[in-house]
């Protein structure tokens, strides 16, 4: 099965959009390293934790990958530490997918061979699978549009709504 390492900026505006359930029912094994779930999932409750905990890998953090972390973020100053510990797990582990919303790390993933996607993709999958509908997709969709702290590119959001206004 295919591995998802997912940074938290993906969890959270799929949190947002009352997705992470559905997320966890997609056919991937979804990773996240144990210092990110640790400090960046801290806002979620009890029960969004739990459903992650079930339906999350949580791996944890090595020393080897915290000196390889390390000398990422110095060449890649413009990431955050925990952009890069997301990195060295993706690059860590053959054929796997790193969902993040962040354009450095998308970048760093694209130049290393490490396919990258993000929300709306994740979004798309779910209605592919049958996970959620078109009317769902839509609805999220508009919900990510009016929500300032959701940054995703603008034409590739509003393409995606058109797409699904005319399946709707």
């Amino acid at each position: 099965m295919q591995v998802i390492i997912s940074d938290t900026s993906c969890l959270i505006d799929l949190r947002k959009a009352l997705l992470i359930e559905a997320f966890l029912l997609l056919p991937y094994e979804i990773s996240i390293l144990d210092i990110l779930f640790a400090e960046e999932l801290i806002k979620f409750t009890d029960l969004e934790r739990s459903l992650l905990q079930q339906g999350l890998k949580i791996l944890p953090t090595s020393g080897e990958g915290v000196r390889k972390v390390q000398s990422i973020q110095r060449a890649n100053s413009r990431l955050s530490i925990n952009d890069c510990f997301a990195f060295v797990l993706a690059e860590s582990i053959p054929n796997s997918i790193l969902l993040t919303g962040d354009g450095g790390l998308r970048d760093l993933a694209i130049g290393s061979k490490v396919e990258v996607h993000g929300v709306l993709w994740v979004v798309d999958r779910m209605y592919d699978e049958k996970i959620i509908t078109a009317n769902q997709v839509l609805s999220v969709l508009l919900l990510w549009q009016m929500d300032n702290r959701v940054r995703l590119p603008k034409r590739d959001l509003k393409d995606f709504i058109e797409r699904f206004r005319a399946i709707t």
